[in-house]
């Protein structure tokens, strides 16, 4: 058996221990270096604040190693660094590309039918490695479900950080005019709201960057006030945003990429201006209407002062065709063509079409300061405003909106002003105050150097995190209760490598006295070998006869032909695979099919089980003539199906993806079990899928006839002994564990 990492659940001195830590972001183009910030609505800065907080945690003394999660891309559209699977940021640190919902780039909003793979693919990434994570941490909502059920299968606490909320967006779309409908269909925004407050009630921090974000977004959620918020700011690389007077210096020696970046930048805006040596008005940001840039461009072509004094610099984004943006950045960047236009603003206004946000931004900021200019961030309302940090950082002073996370910045900084970014007229004045104060504009920039340091760097976010975190790291107990169970699942099958996985009715009962031996051998050998149940059975008639029998609990339950699998560790606390049944759900249309089956006189709704979400169960006498017309039936209407006969009575109608064999070929991939290392046995029609294959497999001797046709088949083992008594048999024969 392979060594594996044991967890020891509410070990508190497991805290003195290097952190293993795991965080995910899905979406965006996430890569260590050159991120292409702006290229589009999910590459902002949510991507580099994970990039820059993986880095940072890899630094700090108690981090054994980081992982950043997202997706694997391979498409042409897109550079080829996006479907390396591993890239190191760092010698603690590194980013791992998980395949999911196939290889192309597509916008978040797409990703939510594939997140489930996501988690089976990490859970098979992890046992593989090795890794046993301490802590994981989920960014944005798709992040946010991916970590849920992580921490639900492994018992590891997961927290949480929004970036942005989906209720948020829903009441900015609504007051546009869209409707619900329309949002659903193009972003899925109640699938994500729901994400939302399912974390809200499960994670064991919420991370907020500042109590705004509480106050005004989070609490629009049923689950708010069952949420565990901790404030932490984000930091900046204080190193790369340097100061710009440090440039004066003859002693320091500026970055060779830095030199190249000013010179290009220079050269770009003497293509642009009249006088390039006037103070500047920078901005940079995705060109989206809530950034509300066409206020700034009033703001500077109604005031003529601010004109004489300053140029003014819009970076919005990255563009080559106007005409290829999605039509809300193409909407801005046109009012932001027109508005220039209508004030005439050629020769005082720079609208560059793209800029290297790892060099040309910071050296951005210090040309901004150097020619004694201000950064302004005119949105409407900003949950933080990363930028703002990233100018103070430089010594450029800021003006911000008076709403949101540049409260927190200004009231710690002391480094700018805040206007109602709704008032073009107050968006000038509050620049004007600075460009024409040059004692007030040195104030500002050197209390904004030093404020960074002292609150905005990522060295002390990472010591914020860690320490805010520490109540749950280590504490598997505490983290699985608040989802209503004693142990995760993947506590078990991380350590298993091989799993005995058996049909209940006339298999595995029908003779109590070999039942008691089975039981026997399995607990036995339970250390290193699994044990599951895989039945016609629904989940309410499998606990019904497992009590009677006093069968222990399995590892795992596969029920309702296939279509349901949960796991222990007890009958009382059971958790569904949602991935299972994202999986299966593909064009499964149920009430369809019962529609165009419904004038056959030959087939019967069952009532004995209840109604299935994934499985439609008839009686149907044998008659091969009646399966065909069904098959005919559903055919012609185009369903996609797949039906088991069993018993010579009962008709089961699955989705295309579903049946017993199916689940147990997808637990043995999620949790890393070959093949040959799961034995299964069955007596009957609807277990033949399951009997058949690449996995060990016994026919008890009390089988059906219909079962015969696999006889000769050299994985198949034809056992003389009838129920248990013939899984013994099987389980001697194939020696797969100790009888």
């Amino acid at each position: 058996m392979k060594s594996k990492e044991k967890r020891n659940g509410g070990n508190k001195s497991r805290k003195k221990e290097p952190l293993h830590l795991q965080l995910f972001s899905i979406h965006g183009l996430i890569r260590g270096e050159n991120l292409e910030l702006g290229r589009d609505a999910d590459t902002g800065g949510q991507t580099k604040y994970v990039v820059e907080l993986a880095k940072a945690l890899g630094e700090h003394p108690r981090v054994r190693k980081v992982e950043l999660f997202t997706r694997l891309i391979d498409d042409k559209k897109v550079s080829s660094q996006y479907k390396k699977e591993i890239e190191p940021l760092s010698e603690k640190a590194r980013i791992v590309r998980i395949r999911c919902g196939g290889k192309r780039y597509m916008r978040k909003e797409l990703l939510w039918p594939h997140l489930s793979e996501f988690v089976d693919n990490v859970l098979r990434f992890n046992k593989k490695e090795n890794i046993t994570p301490d802590l994981l941490h989920g960014h944005y909502a798709d992040a946010g479900y991916v970590s849920r059920q992580l921490s639900k299968l492994t018992g590891v606490p997961y927290v949480f950080t929004g970036h942005s909320l989906g209720r948020s967006k829903k009441n900015s779309l609504s007051q546009k005019g869209m409707t619900e409908k329309q949002m659903v269909e193009k972003f899925n925004i109640n699938e994500r709201i729901q994400a939302e407050e399912d974390v809200l009630r499960t994670a064991a921090h919420v991370i907020v960057s500042t109590n705004h974000e509480i106050e005004k977004q989070y609490k629009l959620y049923d689950n708010y006030s069952k949420a565990a918020f901790t404030v932490i700011p984000p930091g900046i690389d204080v190193d790369k945003f340097y100061p710009y007077y440090y440039d004066h210096d003859e002693n320091f020696q500026k970055p060779e990429a830095y030199i190249q970046a000013r010179d290009k930048m220079e050269r770009e805006f003497d293509r642009f201006y009249y006088n390039s040596e006037k103070p500047m008005i920078l901005t940079i940001c995705r060109p989206d209407r809530r950034k509300n840039i066409q206020g700034l461009i009033t703001a500077f072509g109604e005031n003529k002062e601010l004109q004489a004094i300053a140029n003014l610099a819009i970076f919005a984004g990255i563009r080559k065709d106007i005409d290829n943006l999605d039509e809300n950045e193409k909407e801005v960047l046109t009012e932001m063509l027109l508005l220039m236009d209508k004030y005439d603003l050629y020769g005082k206004m720079a609208l560059p079409k793209k800029h290297d946000p790892t060099n040309e931004v910071p050296e951005l900021f210090r040309l901004a300061a150097d020619r004694q200019g201000v950064f302004v961030n005119s949105a409407f309302s900003e949950p933080f405003g990363i930028t703002l940090i990233e100018a103070a950082s430089a010594g450029v002073p800021i003006v911000g909106p008076d709403d949101g996370g540049p409260q927190d910045i200004v009231k710690n900084c002391k480094n700018g002003v805040l206007v109602d970014t709704t008032d073009s007229n107050a968006i000038a004045e509050g620049i004007k105050t600075m460009l024409i104060d040059q004692e007030k504009w040195r104030e500002y920039s050197n209390n904004g150097v030093n404020g960074v340091r002292e609150h905005y760097s990522w060295s002390a976010h990472a010591e914020s995190f860690l320490k805010s975190v520490d109540d749950v790291i280590g504490d598997y107990d505490k983290s699985t209760s608040k989802h209503g169970v004693t142990e995760a699942p993947g506590w078990r099958f991380a350590d298993m490598d091989k799993m005995l996985i058996t049909d209940i009715d006339d298999t595995l009962v029908g003779d109590d006295k070999s039942l008691k031996d089975f039981i026997e051998i399995m607990e036995k050998n339970r250390t290193d070998v699994g044990f599951g149940v895989a039945t016609g059975r629904s989940l309410e008639l499998v606990e019904e006869i497992l009590k009677e029998k006093d069968i222990p609990t399995p590892d795992v339950i596969i029920s309702s032909v296939g279509t349901e699998i949960y796991y222990g560790p007890d009958l009382d606390n059971l958790n569904q695979d949602s991935g299972w049944r994202n999986h299966i759900s593909y064009q499964w249309k149920p009430d369809r099919i019962k529609e165009v089956l419904s004038d056959f006189d030959f087939l019967t709704l069952q009532d004995r089980d209840g109604e299935r979400d994934f499985k439609i169960s008839y009686n149907m006498d044998p008659n091969e003539d009646h399966l065909a017309s069904v098959h005919q039936r559903l055919t012609e209407h185009k369903l996609r199906y797949q039906l088991i006969y069993s018993h010579g009575a009962y008709l089961d109608i699955l989705p295309t993806r579903a049946s017993k064999g199916r689940a147990i070929k997808y637990l043995g991939k999620k949790w890393d079990i070959l093949p040959e290392n799961i034995l299964v046995s069955g007596d009957s029609g609807n277990d033949y899928e399951m009997l058949y294959g690449q996995r060990l497999a016994i026919v008890v001797g009390n089988h059906s006839p219909e079962i015969e046709r696999l006889r000769g088949n050299r994985r198949v083992y034809f056992a003389d002994n009838n129920y248990a008594a013939g899984i013994i048999e099987g389980i001697k024969y194939y020696r797969f564990m100790e009888a």
